[in-house]
């Protein structure tokens, strides 16, 4: 007879060499065997692990019916429900579940959805923010709530999961493969949240909790280092359990404390005499600066859901979701520009000098002593006020056999923003030139060590600065969708025994987004230059991690509106590709079968569908045509996507699944990459060769067609009932097309260039309608993969003598040949090809927990290699950074007072977020070469909960 730990490497090694396909695996080989090594490490873990529980595994069936009474508590029960959900999901899907009522395992939602496979976090302000779904940015998935997609408060589509309360969420399931019925799928994965239920819990139940939090950091200019999270939750039946009521409220003041050193991009090689003192070659940055920023995030949110049941015959669920929140913060910030222009109106043109320069075996500038520079303090000041709502009301009906659903959604996202910014300066100049020791790190932060000192705000006036006095924006970003569906669900006819129902239905979704960004200079008012007043100041902020020392601080909005003239302009040529309306009418149609059924020994699971989804998309904008009148245009298009797929999940002896899923996916074009503003310019003067004025043109571009691809997924999962499990998946996309920023040198402008307005200097020269064109376009794909492996194990599994701990374990190894170009973006990642943005080639997550009798202690870290980052950089516009690899470690203890106690219903609670202070860093092509490097502190929290 086979050994089973035979069988199951001999299993593992077939899915490897025939269903992986050797000679086609793009990854490295030392790569793939180490993956490949794992995988066949955890099987033969989970085989020793299900030796150890045979005598579980065999025991009577009265046992299993005792066994089935005992109450799994914290951490376990967390674990037990998310295992639960992969287990019996006929997708590949992911799942995180909440321990108890308002409790997910993590500070956050993101961070909880960050820690599962495949699954990777990037962090925004200290926050785990957005997330990418196997190594693809966060454009390629699609999120919803209760199975409802949701808008999102940036600029495109991806959802920023810190507006979600975590206390609010009862779980998480992310689907990494389609099936025909899953409604607004995203290429990469899609991501579902889920509220409670009330109707599936037995009796009321309500919870309390306060954390008091504090940032390693420490407190500085106005700003506290302490903040609170409050929450409470109470869901309730009627004695006939007819009607059932859920709600909940969270509330968060989260202290904003950062230290940053920042590099201007682009770095560039400098020609001669461009810096005096640095050869000609070697590649330098024009500017550095260092800053404290500081404030605070408030946000509230509510949840809401009442069930209505009468009877077996009919069920009605409202949800509502409300969540605002308001980011207040100041960047107090020491800056100097070190490049050609000392940004002074000296009659002498004294220029910049570079002493004793230091240069690398790269080429790169790493420092020296730079004389004749004009520093700056700067007060850079952003209020940002989101606002979510969210309503969702679902009827499903039974009627004989068929059971009938009609469900219709809304929700509608606003944010509005302020921007400003107040510059200083010692005067009068040349006099306060100075003279600064520079060391750039690329680990830690760079060194500016200033000649004069800074602290005095007496002796800074807020004047015309090389970046004049001041600047603001207030942009304005409004997402609004409406969803409708009617589905049914009939048993499958007799001749179609292998399937258990069929699946049919329709949806319908509305989805309108605009965003304006109003914007200009900051002018000094009639007293002309000016000190900012004592009354006007705070505490002054320490840059000594950077080797400044002390700056002031002050208030940036007051010292605006006392000195300060700002009108920001909606018009201004640079601002057409900020405003823009974008529309999309989705209607999608779907048919599937749900397939239930054996194969000798083998239970076949899973479900076989097509669907049909028709898209109208077009956008309203603003065209300008070479600084003419604002010209309105519209444009769009429709298509129709016919995208099947099938899941199937074989279940074999000793609980072993074997899941297989093809399809052919979409993902819709980023919303701001289908705005229709188009500009339009000309060269002043003749071109030599046909004595035309040159045309040229940029833009968005609303005929896009949404990115398509192929998939197929394979995954081996060994369970243990619901308290343990490993696996080991390959996916594999075939990107049909991706969308790509090119410019086209030859495109016919005609419809445009007649309302170029005549040239200054050159009145009576034509332009040239044959001219180059930037914009969005569909172009080449290419493919991705990866492997996935897990474990989630208790260790009382092998040993009774490690009853409470366990572990859950997961790496990642991601690969693709798709290469793209952003012109957009060439200062930080170059005009060369690049990897795909968001792309981490490994990613891993591991807790080590324990659990016993009431006491909870546990351990995550999260670790993701170099990828390439999506930001918002200085003009508000989306920009690619490379980021550096981060390894973020997070830990909690709690304790929980058993049943009977005085206390009992009561838990204390300690939590400690990014323990080593792990910072955020950004660099321009080369790790020598910094832009960023950020630090956000420690979080620790303490609190208390109580459950009733």
């Amino acid at each position: 007879m086979e050994d089973p730990g035979d069988r199951v490497v001999r299993r593992t090694r077939f899915i490897a060499y025939n269903v992986l396909g050797e000679g086609n695996m793009h990854f490295k080989r030392n790569l793939l065997s180490a993956a490949l090594a794992s995988a066949i490490a955890l099987t033969a873990t989970g085989v020793q692990a299900q030796t150890a529980t045979t005598a579980t595994d065999t025991a009577p069936a009265n046992d299993a019916t005792e066994l089935d009474t005992v109450v799994v508590t914290g951490i376990r029960r967390g674990i037990e429900s998310a295992i639960s959900v992969k287990r019996e999901s006929t997708s590949i899907v992911e799942a995180v579940s909440a321990e108890d009522i308002g409790k997910l395992p993590d500070v956050s939602i993101g961070e909880s959805i960050g820690r599962l496979p495949g699954l990777a976090a990037q962090r925004v302000a200290g926050r785990a923010q957005v997330i990418s779904v196997r190594g693809l940015s966060p454009d390629f998935s699609t999120t919803t709530l209760n199975g409802r997609e949701m808008v999102s408060t940036g600029d495109n589509r991806s959802v920023e999961f810190d507006q979600y309360p975590s206390e609010l969420v009862a779980g998480v399931t992310v689907y990494k493969t389609p099936d025909a019925g899953l409604i607004g799928q995203g290429l990469s994965g899609t991501i579902d949240m889920q509220t409670v239920r009330p109707l599936s819990f037995d009796a009321p139940v309500g919870t309390v909790g306060v954390r008091g939090q504090r940032n390693s950091l420490g407190a500085a200019a106005d700003s506290s280092a302490y903040g609170e999270r409050i929450n409470a939750s109470y869901i309730t039946q009627n004695a006939a359990r007819t009607f059932g009521f859920s709600i909940g409220y969270s509330h968060t003041t989260t202290p904003i404390q950062e230290n940053q050193v920042g590099l201007y991009e682009p770095w560039q090689a400098i020609g001669d005499n461009w810096r005096p003192g640095v050869p000609s070659g070697t590649f330098y940055s024009d500017g550095i600066k260092a800053l404290r920023r500081t404030g605070e995030t408030k946000r509230d949110g509510v949840m809401a859901t009442l069930q209505f049941r009468p009877s077996n015959a009919w069920t009605s669920t409202l949800d509502l979701f409300h969540s605002e929140a308001e980011q207040v913060d100041t960047a107090n910030q020491f800056e100097v520009h070190i490049g050609d222009y000392n940004g002074t109106n000296d009659p002498d043109k004294i220029r910049l000098t570079v002493t004793n320069p230091s240069i690398n075996g790269n080429n790169t500038f790493t420092g020296g002593t730079v004389g004749n520079v004009y520093p700056l303090v700067r007060g850079m000041y952003n209020k940002r006020e989101d606002e979510i709502n969210a309503f969702g009301w679902n009827n499903e009906f039974t009627a004989g056999q068929a059971r009938i659903i009609a469900d219709i959604g809304w929700s509608r996202a606003k944010r509005d923003e302020l921007n400003l910014e107040n510059n200083t300066q010692l005067l009068p100049s040349p006099q306060q030139f100075d003279t600064l020791q520079l060391q750039l790190r690329n680990s830690g932060f760079s060194q500016i060590n200033p000649g004069r000192d800074y602290s005095d705000p007496s002796s800074l006036y807020l004047s015309n600065t090389i970046y004049g006095s001041g600047y603001g924006k207030v942009p304005n970003v409004v997402d609004e969708l409406r969803t409708g569906k009617l589905a049914a669900s009939f048993p499958a006819p007799a001749f179609l025994s292998w399937m258990s129902d069929i699946d049919v239905g329709l949806n319908y979704a509305d989805r309108e987004k605009n965003k304006r960004q109003p914007e200009g200079n900051i002018n000094l008012g009639a007293q002309g230059v000016t000190a900012i007043a004592s009354d006007l100041q705070y505490r002054p902020v320490d840059l000594s991690f950077a080797g400044v020392g002390y700056i002031p601080s002050w208030n940036v909005p007051a010292a605006v509106a006392r000195y300060m003239i700002f009108q920001p302009n909606a018009d201004a040529d640079y601002l057409v590709a900020k405003s823009w309306d974008v529309r999309e009418k989705t209607t999608t149609a779907y048919l599937r079968g749900n397939i239930n059924t054996d194969w000798g020994n083998v239970s076949v699971r899973g479900n076989a569908g097509v669907q049909v989804q028709r898209v109208d998309q077009s956008s309203d904008a603003i065209r300008l045509s070479g600084g003419g009148d604002p010209q309105p245009i519209h444009m769009g298009k429709t298509f129709t996507d016919v995208l099947p797929s099938m899941n199937l999940a074989f279940g074999f002896d000793n609980d072993q699944t074997l899941r297989v899923a093809l399809a052919k996916q979409v993902a819709r074009p980023r919303v701001d990459q289908l705005r229709a503003s188009l500009e339009v310019s000309a060269s002043d003067g003749p071109d030599q060769d046909n004595g035309l004025r040159n045309s040229f043109a940029s833009g968005g571009n609303p005929l896009l067609d949404p990115w398509r691809a192929y998939a197929f997924d394979v995954s081996y999962e060994k369970y243990f009932g619901t308290k343990a499990y490993v696996a080991a998946a390959y996916f594999y996309k075939d990107l049909r097309n991706y969308i790509y920023t090119q410019t086209d040198p030859f495109y016919d402008l005609s419809a445009y260039t007649p309302d170029i307005p005549p040239s200054t200097n050159n009145p009576g020269i034509g332009v040239d309608p044959i001219g180059s064109y930037t914009r969005p376009v569909n172009g080449e794909g290419g493919t991705l993969q990866g492997l996935e492996l897990t474990a989630s194990l208790p260790f009382d599994m092998f040993s009774e003598a490690l009853q409470g701990f366990g572990v859950i374990a997961s790496a990642t190894f991601n690969d693709s040949n798709i290469q793209i170009r952003d012109p957009e973006s060439a200062s930080s990642v170059g005009a060369g090809d690049i990897d795909l943005p968001g792309l981490s080639k490994r990613v891993y997550n591991l807790t080590v927990y324990f659990e016993k009798n009431g006491f909870e202690a546990r351990v995550n870290q999260r670790r993701r290699s170099d990828f390439i980052g999506e930001i918002g950089n200085f003009n508000g516009n989306r920009t690619l950074r490379y980021v550096v690899g981060e390894n973020i470690t997070d830990a909690q203890v709690s304790y929980s007072f058993p049943e009977g106690h005085a206390l009992s219903g009561l838990s204390v609670l300690l939590q400690a977020s990014n323990l080593t202070d792990e910072a955020y860093q950004t660099y321009a092509g080369t790790k020598d070469r910094p832009l960023e490097y950020v630090e956000w502190g420690r979080s620790y929290l303490l609190g208390v909960s109580y459950k009733f």
